[in-house]
């Protein structure tokens, strides 16, 4: 009888499948985490075929524990996001890394195309600034330095794609996506919902290597891999932070959510016409119907969020495990003046600043570790307010709660922080990770069994935090922030007058 539905989150850190039943209780689930590289300062990269096996794996461990590939009536698969892979596509194998969302790699080339003037026409096409953040410039960067992805671009034989298209590429007939993936790439039109031409050319990547664009939800086929026993009915994709708001009732007009992972993504529901975005935040698409009718979200992105507490942690040692993060912050009443701005991988929105450096100021021989966990906290709060303030104005109710997900949520100070820096409730998903949920439920849609309203019913709320500060408090909070902010982006930066500095770097010549 096949009445589960199994979502499939591929995220960064790791990958997950769960088997939900009719009540949306989960009947089975399966991790595999997996391994990230970074060749170079600002680069990061995955093993191609080790994601494909973290999919296969943890999809036959719950098929396997459900009783078989015939209790499975949907799968919706979720990915992320900007990440890009190439393959051969004659036989399928990988041809280079995994490049991932916030690898820096393609600065150069972002810069070359800034250079040609055609930033502000890619902008008014696709929604989105100049940023290696987003895959045209990674697809960009393989291409040129990349021996083996290069000839295979002159042979005709170069497939390339985000993960999803690299997955079903391997597990099903086609390499496929999706508006909500595609709309992440610079390569596709906001308002066409194509392939865009132009930005083909200015990008210099092949249309014919490109998969096929479908809509995000209905019949996509089927997935299928000898370890499953059995071809499983694919009937949603989506980007992972989409699924995430679908995963927190989404489907309402208005609603916002910020999922914190890696990262910490910003998205808010704007209805089914694009919208004039407010400086710094991007429009996305949130996905599309099986008719292929779409709905948007405002976005924004902090590139730098669990990321930040593994380099203070793994790379510095300067404070405990990261899961224990309230135990070390409540030693100290505050940060005793201690800031960080977690520009590990550049700083995203609202600000842009691709050039951007962590940087770590106000320590003290009195500093200890748990003003630096105050300080992290903080930090992090502080650049999700700067999303959530840039939002506002456009949201149809600026007191609507701020929804909440991913695994930094079981930081109560976090999440006290958070509410108290945006002056409005947090409310904290009762499913950790709506990822999951939300494209269990458009799988669902998908497959005729689920409506939009009653997606947005199974989505709850585990707790709500009311914010603490007074307005007068919060503003002089978040105005010192941006000072600060501002200061420290401008460290990171060359400056013209070095040379007439008594401390200027000596030439070498």
């Amino acid at each position: 009888m096949d009445d589960l539905v199994l979502a499939i989150d591929q995220g960064t850190s790791s990958t997950r499948a769960v088997a939900f039943d009719a009540s949306w209780s989960v009947r089975a689930s399966a991790s595999r985490r997996l391994t990230t590289r970074h060749p170079q300062g600002g680069w990061a990269e995955q093993d191609p075929e080790a994601i494909l096996n973290s999919v296969v794996e943890v999809v036959a461990d719950v098929v396997e524990a459900v009783g078989g590939p015939g209790r499975i009536g949907a799968v919706g698969l979720a990915n992320q996001g900007e990440t890009v892979v190439p393959w051969d596509s004659a036989t399928g194998e990988a041809l280079g890394p995994a490049v991932l969302w916030h690898c820096r790699r393609s600065q150069a080339i972002v810069d070359r195309i800034a250079a040609t003037g055609h930033g502000p026409a890619i902008q008014a096409l696709t929604g989105l600034p100049l940023d290696p953040y987003f895959s045209a410039g990674k697809m960009r960067w393989l291409i040129e330095e990349n021996a083996t992805v290069a000839s295979a671009s002159a042979n005709g034989r170069l497939a390339v794609g985000t993960v999803d298209a690299w997955l079903t590429a391997r597990l099903g007939p086609i390499a496929r996506t999706e508006p909500s993936t595609a709309s992440r790439t610079q390569l596709f039109g906001l308002a066409s919902l194509a392939w865009d031409d132009a930005l083909l050319d200015w990008w210099d990547v092949p249309r014919a290597g490109l998969p096929v664009v479908g809509p995000s939800v209905g019949d996509l086929g089927t997935i299928s891999h000898p370890s499953w026993d059995g071809a499983l009915p694919l009937r949603a994709m989506l980007c992972d932070q989409q699924a995430a708001l679908v995963g927190h009732g989404g489907h309402r007009p208005g609603t916002i959510k910020a999922t914190f992972g890696t990262g910490v993504f910003v998205l808010a529901n704007c209805g089914s016409l694009p919208l004039a975005a407010p400086p710094g935040i991007l429009v996305t698409v949130a996905w599309t119907d099986a008719a292929g009718r779409p709905t948007y979200a405002l976005d924004g992105g902090v590139f730098s969020a669990g990321s930040l507490l593994d380099w203070l942690h793994a790379g510095l040692g300067l404070i405990d495990d990261p899961a224990d993060l309230d135990r070390l912050a409540v030693e100290v009443s505050d940060s005793a003046g201690v800031r960080m701005l977690p520009a590990l991988s550049g700083l995203g929105a609202p600000w842009w600043a691709s050039d951007a450096r962590a940087v770590m100021a106000g320590m003290t021989a009195m500093t200890s570790r748990g003003h630096l966990a105050r300080a992290a906290i903080d930090a992090i709060a502080q650049r999700v307010a700067d999303v959530v303030d840039a939002m506002a104005s456009t949201l149809p109710d600026p007191s609507a709660p701020l929804r909440v997900d991913g695994g930094l949520t079981r930081s109560g100070l976090l999440v006290q922080r958070q509410a108290d820096l945006i002056g409005r409730p947090v409310d904290v998903a009762t499913a950790t990770e709506s990822t999951a949920l939300g494209i269990g439920l458009m799988a669902a849609i998908g497959a005729g069994r689920l409506t939009e309203g009653e997606a947005v019913a199974v989505a709850g709320t585990a707790r709500r935090v009311e914010p603490g500060l007074g307005d007068a408090e919060r503003g002089w909070e978040r105005s010192a922030w941006r000072a600060f902010v501002r200061r420290a982006v401008a460290l990171g930066r060359p400056d013209e007058d070095d040379a007439a500095r008594p401390f200027a770097r000596p030439s070498t010549t």
